[in-house]
């Protein structure tokens, strides 16, 4: 679906971006991670065709970026880190005008304009004013308004930035819904939301990409694999441990302090070289042992994030 080749951008003598190079298959949900100013925007901003490389090759699609750059807007939407909203306009009118902008007949923009109400759960505030609207709200209208053409590849910059943690849920429950139907490229500095949301990574430092992939590969060849807590009931720690212990890719289970009661209740931390949770499952449930809990390190993503934008700093990413 995109194609980026030795992709620089200049603004002037400084480099916002580049060199970049990388691809991303029809229906991926990819994520840029990055630092303030490791440009992440600027390199949306490339994609979506509102600015243009300064060299290098973008293909969106097969149709080259620089040579035909309307044909590659009819294909993207683009969410930016502020909504191109007009207050004075009504949900309906705003998403019906956006559509008419994109070349839609009056018809086709009625009809789409529904359709994206429903889909990005705005119908309820249709016929409110845009300046009336809550900025969970306003969010919403911007994803609407961005795929309301029905692009192919949409493009959003820092789409849950300002948002509640209910808000957040719902945003992440709504770009679910467009994955498969859109390609999507995404940045985020909340690092756990990126993971919960996108198939793969790129993480920017200084214009450039540092590492990708995905959040399990990077764990793999930062941190040496993934950690597990789960607290399980059991009359047996040691029989429960030894289960764990087999498990094809573990390579330690430690006991930790658990904030369960009961005597029977008990914590463990597993490190792995890949993510086991789902076998970990099975063979708990399995040997009728109550799995209480299990989560992932909540800090895993955080040490990758910095373990890469530290080494970018020395000028040797890992």
């Amino acid at each position: 679906m995109i194609e980026v080749r030795d992709l620089f951008k200049y603004y002037g003598e400084r480099r916002g971006a580049g060199p970049l190079s990388f691809t991303i298959a029809k229906g991926e949900i990819v994520g840029l991670l990055g630092l303030n100013g490791a440009g992440k925007t600027t390199a949306l901003r490339v994609l979506a065709c509102d600015l243009l490389p300064s060299s290098g090759t973008v293909l969106v699609d097969g149709i080259d970026l620089v040579d035909q750059p309307h044909e590659v807007r009819r294909r993207i939407g683009y969410l930016p880190d502020t909504p191109p909203l007009y207050g004075e306009m009504t949900v309906h009118e705003y998403l019906i005008f956006a559509a008419r902008l994109r070349g839609l007949s009056a018809q086709d923009a009625e009809q789409r304009a529904e359709v994206v109400e429903s889909a990005a759960q705005v119908e309820a505030v249709k016929d409110d004013l845009i300046s009336s609207l809550s900025h969970g709200f306003r969010q919403r209208v911007g994803i609407a308004q961005a795929v309301v053409h029905g692009p192919q590849l949409l493009i959003l910059d820092e789409p849950i930035s300002g948002l509640d943690p209910v808000q957040i849920i719902e945003m992440r429950q709504l770009l679910r819904r467009l994955r498969g139907e859109h390609t999507i490229v995404l940045s985020s500095h909340i690092l756990t939301e990126i993971s919960e949301t996108c198939d793969r990574l790129l993480v920017l430092g200084e214009g450039k990409i540092v590492a990708a992939g995905t959040e399990e590969e990077l764990s793999k060849s930062l941190i040496g694999g993934t950690q597990v807590d789960l607290t399980v009931r059991t009359d047996s720690e040691g029989r429960a441990r030894e289960l764990l212990s087999k498990l094809e890719g573990v390579r330690s289970v430690q006991r930790i302090s658990t904030r369960e009661s009961g005597h029977d209740v008990v914590t463990f931390r597993v490190q792995a070289e890949r993510d086991v949770r789902e076998a970990v499952c099975k063979t708990l449930v399995g040997a009728n042992m109550g799995l209480l809990e299990m989560v992932r390190r909540k800090d895993e993503l955080e040490s990758i994030f910095l373990r890469l934008t530290a080494a970018d700093d020395k000028g040797a990413p890992s």
